[in-house]
């Protein structure tokens, strides 16, 4: 039977030697990832080139005939041109507004009072809201 002793060693040499691959599997996937994040990047700058391309010849030729000539699926270069940052143009400054004046809002016409507003119709003093019925209520009292 084992001592104490070497049930401790065998523990500590199979678990260096587990952390040791754990470490050499950890750096190779993040080096792997660090080059594939670097290959994203450089096939996105390209793909956004052909769409340029395409879209500045597109008043020579149009999206079928240079799939025609390049062997190339229309798919691909309709993506490319569509896959494009549209152009902005330039943001305009708002303009400056003297005192409150640019921060009250205006309505259409003029606002009066609930008391300056004259009922439509005789049934108009019934309350808001109200039905048919109790339209007519309002209406015989």
């Amino acid at each position: 039977m084992a001592t104490p002793e070497e049930i401790r060693q065998r523990v500590q040499e199979t678990d260096t030697a587990r952390s040791a691959r754990r470490a050499t599997a950890a750096q190779q996937v993040g080096e792997l990832a660090g080059r594939r994040a670097e290959i994203v990047a450089q096939l996105a700058e390209v793909e956004r080139e052909l769409g340029d391309v395409v879209a500045d010849a597109q008043d020579v030729i149009d999206v079928d005939e240079l799939a025609v000539f390049t062997d190339l699926a229309p798919s691909d270069l309709t993506g490319w041109l569509a896959g494009r940052k549209p152009v902005r143009g330039k943001r305009k400054k708002p303009t400056a507004t003297s005192g409150a004046e640019g921060d009250v809002r205006r309505t259409s016409g003029p606002r009066t009072s609930t008391s300056e507003r004259k009922p439509d119709s005789p049934e108009g003093s019934a309350p808001a809201g109200a039905d048919a019925s109790e339209r007519l209520v309002a209406k015989a009292s």
